[in-house]
Order: structure tokens, then C-alpha cells, then sequence
């Protein structure tokens, strides 16, 4: 290994504890003028800058005491040069002992950081659970505002039926092929129609109950469609048909969910 092989390892074991800035002001003016020449070592030092900066940020920052890198090297052979002992025989070992220093703290803050970033990404999925919780709390309220403001509606449009003056109450009973069957219409020619029912059969898939008004004209009126709860029993109310006659007569039959303009199926409550 020639001389300038030599000085050229020497000053770049010194790059770390220049990175640290735990150099001597001569050693670290005789690094920067060796830095000034040397493109390896820049870029060594640039490299454990950068790590240096942020573990200088992880930790609480405090001064040490003058008297601690006496005591260091006083600990591995002394910085003091004894009587006959050159100052150089002793480099290598302090250097090597800082340069291990460096790297233990360096691995002490990878560590440190690997850990802190398990409890973040811990927190973060504990906010995302709780988020979607109360996102789904939110739409079920949602929905319950909605359904309390429809059957607010729907009661209100009852109440307004039942108190009309001109209120007429047909009662329905069921036929063969619903005998357990029974129903009531309360009909208001300004204010609409309340139809409630019970007992009725399950309907067949794609179909519906559909409510007819009959009168003089020969054409039933249907006044719509509904389908009961599970227990067979409905409240419906339907908008008033002002130009309807007076009825003569109610009926239900099961027809096709959406509707037909007349009725096809079988009767089961009729009322008159």
C-alpha cells in the first residue's frame, strides 16, 4: 500500500467522527483542507450527515460536559501523550472505538424508529375502525330519520282522513281464497283514502295487492298497490280522487306489483 493509500485510509476513518463532530479543531482543519482534494470522502461525509441530523433530532439535546472526551480516552489508553508515546499510536484505537460508538447509536435510532412506526401504523388502523364505525352509526341514523319522518307522514295524512267531515267507513271481509282475512276502508272525497288490512296470504314473487274502487261507472279505479309485512297486515293511504263518485263497493285482488289498469286476479277482501 503506497503512502498516499495510507493517508488516504487514515483521513477517511475520520469521516464518521467528523459527521458526529467529535474531531479536535486541528484534526478537523486537516480533514476539511484532505475533504477539499478527496470526491470518496465528500461523499462519505455527505451520506452520515444526513443520518447524523436526524438522530441529533431524535433525542433530547443536552451539552456534555468539556471533560467527556478526556474521560473516553482517558478509559481506552489516555489523550494525553505520555512521555515517548507519539499521539498517533494511539488514533486508531480511539477512532475505531468512536466509530463504533456512532454505529451503536445508529442502530439503537433504527430500532427506536422501527418501533415508533408499528405504533403509528397501530393507531392509524384504531382511527380507521373507529371512522367506519361512526360513519355506519351515522347512516343508520340516517335511515331511522328517514323512516320516523316517513311514518310521521303517513300518520299525519291518516289523522287528516279520519278527522274529515266527509268521512265514509267500508268495512271488507275476506273471500275464498283468503277467508281469515279482513280489511276497512275509510274514504274522504277531498282529503284521500286509509286502507288497513290483516291476515292477507304471502304473495307469490313479483306480484303485489292492488286496491280497487268501485262506483256506478262500470270501469273499477284502482286506487294502487301495497304490500303487507310478514304478518299479513297493512296501513296504506293514498291521495284523494276528487272526481271519483261516490263508491259502491272495495276490493283487493293480487296483480302484477307494478299495477294493471283492471283488475285480473282473483278478489280477496271485498267490501260494500
Amino acid at each position: 500500500m503506497t503512502t498516499s493509500s495510507m493517508a488516504h485510509d487514515e483521513q477517511r476513518e475520520l469521516a464518521a467522527l467528523y459527521a458526529l463532530g467529535a474531531l479536535t479543531p486541528a484534526e478537523r482543519r486537516a480533514f476539511e483542507a484532505h475533504l477539499a482534494d478527496c470526491a470518496e470522502c465528500t461523499a462519505e461525509v455527505q451520506s452520515l450527515s444526513a443520518v447524523t441530523g436526524a438522530l441529533a433530532q431524535a433525542v433530547p439535546q443536552q451539552d456534555p460536559p468539556a471533560s467527556l472526551r478526556a474521560r473516553i480516552l482517558g478509559q481506552i489508553g489516555g489523550d494525553v501523550p505520555r512521555a515517548g508515546q507519539s499521539p498517533s499510536v494511539r488514533r486508531p484505537l480511539a477512532t475505531a472505538y468512536l466509530a463504533w460508538l456512532a454505529t451503536a447509536a445508529l442502530l439503537v435510532l433504527a430500532i427506536g424508529l422501527g418501533a415508533y412506526a408499528i405504533t403509528l401504523r397501530s393507531r392509524v388502523e384504531t382511527l380507521e375502525l373507529r371512522l367506519r364505525a361512526a360513519m355506519q352509526q351515522a347512516d343508520a341514523s340516517e335511515r331511522q330519520i328517514a323512516e320516523l319522518r316517513r311514518v310521521a307522514a303517513e300518520t299525519v295524512s291518516q289523522m287528516a282522513v279520519l278527522a274529515s267531515p266527509d268521512l265514509q267507513r267500508i268495512d271488507l271481509a275476506g273471500q275464498r281464497v283468503a277467508p281469515q282475512a279482513s280489511g276497512r276502508a275509510f274514504w274522504s272525497r277531498s282529503r284521500g283514502l286509509v286502507f288497513t288490512a290483516s291476515r292477507l296470504p304471502p304473495l307469490p314473487p313479483g306480484k303485489a295487492y292492488q286496491l280497487w274502487i268501485l262506483t256506478p261507472d262500470p270501469a273499477p279505479i284502482s286506487a294502487g298497490v301495497f304490500k303487507p309485512d310478514p304478518a299479513g297486515g297493512v296501513v296504506a293511504v293514498y291521495r284523494p280522487l276528487v272526481d271519483l263518485a261516490k263508491p259502491s263497493a272495495v276490493a283487493v285482488t293480487i296483480e302484477p306489483e307494478n299495477g294493471v289498469p283492471a283488475p285480473t286476479g282473483d278478489r280477496y277482501l271485498v267490501g260494500t
